[in-house]
């Protein structure tokens, strides 16, 4: 018997002693872990006006985007949560310094990680307290240059600030007068009359679009700006009728839509519509309005109307439709695509949710989303908007022109969009303008 082989005993000895170390080094391992700090939740804050309807678009995106990204297992393992702070930015009497409070509540005691901001009037208050603490903050909903030219004054103190929606005042009408400009061209109306309302972002709008309707040559026959409260506007459809109008630009925001439509459609006034109606993009404005809001052309984004303009703009509004019960505001779109595709894609590409490294990722961000083919910020930290220069086809966030037909929101600016729906532009049925 070879002396060098191991005994039963031996054997079982050896085993043991395997087994025990084997054990051992996996209850170490355990142990080890559990005192380990555990991937802590990226927290998103939200301030807005939560009672108000934008307030609630926002919160529903933001709900929806971090319930999608952590059923795809989150961002770097962790997941994302949302925490938010009501500030009545959108009810009177306005008040700053509670909207303020909240803003600093949010990142001192709810220790958001970033900021998603959706009013417009405390914006600049907003921008300093987030820079104050190096917090990122999205902006949702404001139309102020004076945020991002803040950004090229000073880029070290608001490099934080970034806009993910809408397009700034003179984008926005700059966008309308290059729209109107397409109509021109369906219709050859020349006679432009604008109506807007009387508050700080409109006024600033107004100047702005009757400085580029002008400049390409439009006659601009009649402009007033309206009380923020008028729901009748019975007289001024009167007085721009008697101005000879051939096309009317509003800017009218809320439910006041339905009753703006209705008196339009009662007159059989004799210009056509063609401007901002935010309410128009409810899919179940067709019923408000009784079906009279037949011919009314209104801007806004694919997401909203259901355009596929992405692979990801139909699947944005469904989810949302088959979650709320909606469909998405262009403030709740961009809402989800900055927590759903922006923020995640960026954090990802720094690899840390470290404020400086994130940033560097976010001024290059070039991805797709649901409002945008590429989604890119400009140098200031604002959206870019409209077609992307010698790429064709090729958008970054897009604002269209809708027109109700049939019931349905058919797309008919940009051109090539209308082309790629097969669409083409109405007139109302009764006698007008196109009947000269």
């Amino acid at each position: 018997m070879d002396s060098k082989a191991l005994t039963k005993i031996q054997t079982v000895a050896l085993i043991t002693i395997i087994l025990f170390a084997v054990v051992a080094s996996d209850a170490a391992y355990v142990l080890w872990i559990r005192n380990q700090p555990s991937a802590e939740d990226i927290k998103i804050g939200l301030c807005a006006d939560l009672d108000m309807e934008n307030g609630k678009d926002l919160w529903r995106g933001v709900t929806l985007a971090i319930e999608q990204v952590n059923a795809e297992g989150g961002v770097m393992g962790r997941n994302l949560t949302i925490v938010a702070e009501d500030d009545d930015s959108r009810t009177p009497p306005y008040d700053i310094a509670r909207a303020s409070n909240a803003l600093t509540k949010l990142i001192t005691v709810d220790q958001a990680d970033y900021i998603l901001t959706g009013t417009t009037l405390h914006g600049l208050v907003y921008q300093d307290i987030c820079s104050e603490h190096e917090k990122i903050s999205f902006s949702v909903g404001t139309i102020s240059i004076e945020l991002t030219q803040r950004v090229l004054d000073d880029y070290d103190k608001y490099k934080y600030f970034f806009r993910t929606w809408g397009p700034n005042a003179t984008s926005i009408a700059s966008g309308i007068s290059d729209s109107v400009l397409v109509l021109r061209n369906y219709t050859g109306f020349n006679k432009v009359a604008i109506l807007t309302a009387d508050s700080t972002s409109q006024k600033v709008l107004a100047s702005e679009l009757n400085v580029s309707l002008c400049e390409n040559g439009f006659n601009i026959v009649y402009q007033v700006l309206y009380p923020d409260s008028t729901t009748d506007f019975a007289s001024y459809f009167a007085a721009i009728e008697a101005s000879g109008a051939e096309i009317l630009v509003p800017y009218v925001i809320g439910q006041k839509a339905v009753s703006f439509v209705k008196e339009w459609y009662d007159r059989q006034s004799p210009f056509v519509v063609w401007g901002n109606l935010p309410f128009a993009l409810e899919s179940d404005f067709s019923n408000l309005t009784d079906g009279k809001c037949e011919y009314i052309s209104f801007s806004g984004t694919p997401a909203a109307s259901g355009y596929p303009l992405t692979t990801k703009t139909r699947p944005t509004r469904d989810a949302y439709m088959q979650r709320w019960g909606e469909n998405p505001s262009d403030s709740a779109a961009a809402a989800y695509d900055t927590v759903r595709f922006i923020l995640p894609d960026a954090i990802k590409r720094a690899g840390t949710k470290e404020a400086e490294a994130v940033i560097h990722a976010l001024e290059e961000t070039y991805i797709e989303t649901s409002m945008a083919r590429r989604f890119v910020f400009t140098s200031s930290h604002d959206v870019m908007v409209g077609a992307a220069p010698n790429r064709l086809g090729e958008y970054y966030v897009l604002v269209c022109t809708f027109q109700w037909q049939n019931g349905a929101q058919v797309p008919v600016h940009p051109k090539e969009i209308m082309e790629e729906a097969e669409a083409t532009y109405k007139y109302p049925p009764w006698e007008g303008a196109w009947s000269k």
